[in-house]
């Protein structure tokens, strides 16, 4: 009885992480179908392109809420710390192949839309441990505004997830399992940026203008191109 209530409790996870806010958000404020434009994904990033900084933020606070909402209800239901972490895994699954945005493509077959994943990865980490919060908002931003590529800071954020919790660990601060969480959400944050890992492999990623990075090549293509 107890295993079908710890699946029950992960399964749970999986549902909270397929609610589109993104798609929910861009439809009401614009009327557009947020996998119709630019990547197709419905993460804060998507949605920021799609209906403006305000959209993109809510986006991502309602979507990190979903990763840490697992965690907090799992910590409710059981005590099996194992579920408190595979909550959120299911989490990160659910949004990134959201139950609620099935189709079919050209050849019949079913397809799962939804993010990269980034945002309820880090809800997940701050359910597991609040503080985590803070220190990720900083490093992640700083990332961000130096290196100017979404894709980028997203990986860097699960690498930082990882770390943090391993300090933590081997100071007997929280479970090893713990570490674990960090390791399977980074894999499926790869997983998804398989195209943004191709394009910054041959050069093509978008890099953001408010960045140190975007400063630079801006410069650069004004030298090159005076006016």
């Amino acid at each position: 009885m107890q295993t079908l209530v710890e699946a029950g409790i992960v399964a749970l996870g999986y549902i909270l992480g397929s609610i589109p806010f993104g798609l929910l958000i861009v439809k009401f404020k614009t009327g557009k179908d947020i996998r119709e434009i630019e990547s197709g994904r419905t993460g804060g990033t998507n949605a920021m392109r799609a209906a403006g900084f305000g959209a993109g933020l809510l986006t991502a606070i309602l979507d990190i809420l979903k990763g840490a909402a697992s965690v907090w209800l799992a910590q409710v239901l059981t005590g099996h710390h194992i579920i408190h972490v595979l909550a959120p895994v299911a989490a990160i699954l659910g949004h990134n192949y959201s139950v609620f945005l099935i189709s079919r493509d050209e050849d019949g077959k079913l397809r799962f839309h939804g993010g990269a994943g980034g945002a309820p990865a880090l809800g997940g980490s701050v359910g597991l441990w609040g503080w985590s919060l803070p220190i990720l908002f900083v490093l992640g931003a700083l990332i961000y505004f130096t290196v100017g590529i979404a894709s980028i800071t997203t990986i860097a954020v699960g690498i930082f997830v990882i770390i943090i919790f391993s300090i933590r660990a081997s100071m007997g601060l929280m479970p090893w399992v713990d570490v674990l969480y960090g390791v399977l959400a980074e894999l499926l944050l790869l997983w998804a940026l398989r195209p943004n890992i191709r394009k910054l492999l041959v050069g093509n990623e978008r890099v953001v203008k408010y960045s140190l990075h975007g400063w630079l090549r801006a410069r650069k293509e004004q030298r090159q191109n005076p006016e």
